[in-house]
This record gives C-alpha cells, sequence and structure tokens, in this order.
C-alpha cells in the first residue's frame, strides 16, 4: 500500500511540474531555425554541412527550454528574415518579415524575439524612430519596423515576458537601434558576446554560449 501510493503521489508531483513548465516561443531567424521543428514552407539553416550544429538538442533554444525546465510553445522562425518588411535586395518581404509573423506564437509565458542579424547584412533601410502611428512605408525600416514589432507582441501576450536578444559582431548602426528601441519600449535586451560561428552561424560551442548568457542575463 504504501509503494502504490507513493507512485501515484511521485505520479502527482510530475503532473503538477508539467502543468507549472513555462512556456516560451521564439520570433526568429536561421539562428533559431532546424529542419522540422519550424512551420511547414519556413527556410531552416540547420543542419547544415558548414556548421557541426546536426541535431536540435544542439540548439540554444533546446539547451535553454532543457536547462530552465520550460517547454517551446512555438518556434516561428524562417532562415534570411528581417524584422522590417525590406529583404534581401530591397524586396518586399511583408509575407515573412517577423511583423508579419507576429500573431504565431500561440499562448507563451515567455516570448524572444531573435532577429536584427538580416536587417544588417541585407542593408535594410534604419529609417527614423518612430513609436506610435506607424505606416506602410514607415514599417519598411528597422527602427519604426522594431518599435512597432515590440508594442504588438506587448498587446498580443500582455501576460508575457518579453525579451529582444542581440547577435553579436553587426553592425553598431543596427546595434544602437536595438539599444535605444527596447530601452524605449521597456524591453530587455541581451547583447550576445564571444559567439564562436561557423557559416555565419553559432556553431554548437556558439549555440552553448547563448544559452548561457540568455540564463545569466534572465534573473
Amino acid at each position: 500500500m504504501k509503494k502504490i501510493f507513493s507512485i501515484l503521489l511521485l505520479s502527482c508531483a510530475t503532473v503538477l511540474v508539467s502543468a507549472q513548465a513555462k512556456k516560451v516561443s521564439i520570433l526568429g531567424d536561421s539562428y533559431s531555425t532546424f529542419a522540422g521543428a519550424n512551420p511547414e514552407g519556413y527556410a531552416p539553416f540547420y543542419p547544415n554541412d558548414r556548421n557541426d550544429v546536426t541535431e536540435v538538442a544542439q540548439t540554444w533554444w533546446s539547451l535553454y527550454t532543457k536547462a530552465m525546465g520550460y517547454q517551446l510553445e512555438n518556434n516561428n522562425s524562417w532562415g534570411g528574415t528581417t524584422v522590417c518588411n525590406t529583404g534581401y535586395g530591397l524586396r518586399d518581404v511583408s509575407t515573412s518579415s517577423f511583423l508579419s509573423r507576429v500573431e504565431m506564437l500561440g499562448n507563451p509565458d515567455i516570448v524572444f524575439v531573435f532577429g536584427g542579424t538580416n536587417d544588417a547584412w541585407s542593408g535594410a533601410p534604419i529609417g527614423e524612430y518612430k513609436y506610435a502611428d506607424w505606416t506602410d512605408e514607415d514599417l519598411k525600416s528597422y527602427r519604426p519596423a522594431l518599435a512597432c514589432l515590440l508594442d504588438k507582441i506587448k498587446s498580443l501576450y500582455p501576460n508575457a515576458a518579453l525579451y529582444a536578444i542581440l547577435n553579436s559582431e553587426l553592425k553598431e548602426e543596427i546595434n544602437e537601434s536595438t539599444r535605444t528601441i527596447c530601452a524605449q519600449s521597456k524591453v530587455q535586451l541581451i547583447e550576445l558576446h564571444d559567439i564562436e560561428k561557423q557559416n555565419g552561424h553559432p556553431s554548437i560551442k556558439g549555440m552553448e554560449a547563448i544559452c548561457q548568457q540568455l540564463i545569466e542575463a534572465i534573473k
């Protein structure tokens, strides 16, 4: 009888812990992709024959959720995408940008926005700082698009903790713009540093460093 009671108690505790696990959603680009882990039709970078990350368990978000005892709610990450509605070659990417996917994050307790890399690499317009009343033209540029994105996330997921992640080795114009907008929007910004990369993307060591820096930054 004692053995049966112990088993039941353990089962109840497991269910309780599972029910209390925080749900994490990600709005990202190739750094947060892995084939089969993102919505169908999205372009993943990982796995890639020029990078040593070959298993989903090696990604920064898999490492982080496991370390924290959280569960993944939605990983809405698409390789090559920009925050704003201007992509590579100054093309209109209003159907794949971060802004176009902001409503697809499920019901998260935590939201990570990990972007800006392709805005920097593609040479997308930087624009002016603007925190309300955005026009379609405004959203073609990084600064107003990021401000709009953070505002939308706060409105859509009012009970979720929101964190922005900034890649290392980006041009200072993107770095400073992101710092300014996150400060104005009262969103914690986590600036990555010393991230090992292969083919421009985090390696196994780089993924581990991202996970560790998130754990250290979020207290």
